[in-house]
């Protein structure tokens, strides 16, 4: 399936030529048998006209001019004006060469027609939607899909594109909203992406110290799903309330179960919240005795993992231990014949660190001599999108938890 998507965009225009001559001949077909009353010899003087102005924007796009196919479909409007389909080629044509608010005009005219059947008004307020969409007038393009769903509620790519735009201005309770909606009109699981948005909710309230409306959304994300961001949001929530057992424990299942997530953990365990200065005392308190069950950790599997193993150390430097951290990265490292990028760094800051200058500057003329340079920490396995911050939804592609820890320096 996905190279066949991979293909149609590598070759759109081609599509779109071959789209808009099939549209051509079915209109020919349908005025030659419905009997329109025109003379025979002035409807076909009209298809003659027009079938000259069709190849001529397809021979345009296959050649990747736009604006010259735009100004032949200009020319098909002029010679017949009640080709509908001509006008949302046009207006597709447009909007896909960012002359967006020629693309809205033309949605707009048709819209404002009064000879036109329910169908074709229900298409283009659709694609006047799409206009504002890509044109970037959110709220218009909010309220334009919405006025499509009062006509026909089972839009699946309406709400989807609702969807979409939600959960980019995270406005996280309309996205709830509308993949409910989504989950009632299509046929693909929305589960994990539903739990995702819980979640998303969840943190606002832990964030501004409402715990128990915090707990209340968490509660309805693994009725759905239980992701990795739901269990370390209910990780952070068993330290508030002091079970640190239960936290032991739940984070033991998450390093097993999701590895390389480890320092995403962390990192996500140490983010600030508002609240009383003792319950903030009492969950430092708490977070500190969990780490220290990190690093008390002696499980070969699990420290076998890269980021398992990097966390640790990390965490034994920020401990003043960087003793104990250079032993245990070294060890790893003597094992590990091929060790990544981000270990040789982590080993060579070490070495700094604890004053062996010799074996830091052998270990990084080794380190420059392969060095693959990037920008980021983390980048997207689904579309390479690249973030040095924590993305649980990929801004780029709008996957859910597909962020992957960067290896290379």
């Amino acid at each position: 399936m996905e190279f066949y998507v991979a293909w149609i965009q590598d070759h759109l225009l081609a599509v779109v030529a071959v789209v808009l001559t099939m549209i051509l001949i079915y209109h020919y077909l349908i005025e030659r048998d419905s009997g329109v009353k025109l003379s025979k010899r002035y409807r076909n003087s009209i298809f003659e006209a027009q079938s000259k102005v069709f190849l001529n924007a397809t021979q345009y796009l296959i050649s990747g001019n736009r604006d010259l196919a735009i100004k032949e479909f200009l020319n098909a409007v002029d010679i017949n004006r009640e080709t509908i389909d001509t006008y949302f080629a046009l207006g597709g044509l447009f909007r896909s060469n960012g002359e967006i608010e020629k693309a809205i005009s033309i949605h707009r005219s048709l819209i404002a027609r009064e000879n036109i059947s329910e169908s074709v008004r229900l298409r283009s307020l659709k694609e006047l939607a799409v206009d504002f969409d890509k044109g970037g007038f959110i709220d218009k393009a909010i309220e334009t899909y919405k006025d499509v769903l009062k006509i026909n509620r089972d839009q699946y790519e309406v709400i989807q594109s609702l969807c979409r735009i939600y959960e980019d201005i995270e406005d996280w309770d309309q996205a709830y909203h509308y993949r409910i909606m989504l989950s009632k009109v299509g046929h693909e699981n929305q589960a994990e992406t539903i739990s995702h948005i819980l979640v998303q909710k969840a943190k606002i309230y832990f964030g501004k110290g409402d715990f128990g409306r915090c707990r209340e959304d968490l509660e309805d994300a693994f009725r759905f799903a239980p992701s990795v961001s739901a269990k370390i949001l209910r990780l952070r929530l068993l330290l508030i309330s002091g079970d640190l057992e239960e936290s032991k424990n739940l984070l033991s299942e998450l390093l097993k179960e999701h590895p390389m997530y480890a320092s995403f953990i962390f990192e996500s365990m140490s983010k600030l919240f508002k609240g009383e200065d003792k319950i903030q005392e009492d969950y430092q308190a708490r977070y500190k005795m969990l780490r220290d069950f990190f690093l008390e950790i002696d499980d070969q599997d699990l420290l076998s993992s890269p980021s398992v193993l990097l966390s640790k150390v990390r965490l034994l430097k920020e401990g003043n231990r960087s003793h104990s951290a250079y032993e245990l990265l070294k060890n790893w490292m003597d094992t590990n014949k091929n060790p990544s990028e981000v270990m040789k760094v982590e080993f060579v800051k070490l070495l700094i660190e604890l004053d062996q200058r010799e074996e830091a500057l052998s270990q990084t003329k080794e380190l420059l001599n392969n060095l693959h340079q990037s920008l980021t920490k983390h980048y997207c396995s689904n579309c390479g999108f690249n973030s040095d911050d924590i993305f649980w939804r990929c801004p780029q592609c709008h996957e859910w938890e597909t962020i992957q820890f960067r290896w290379k320096v």
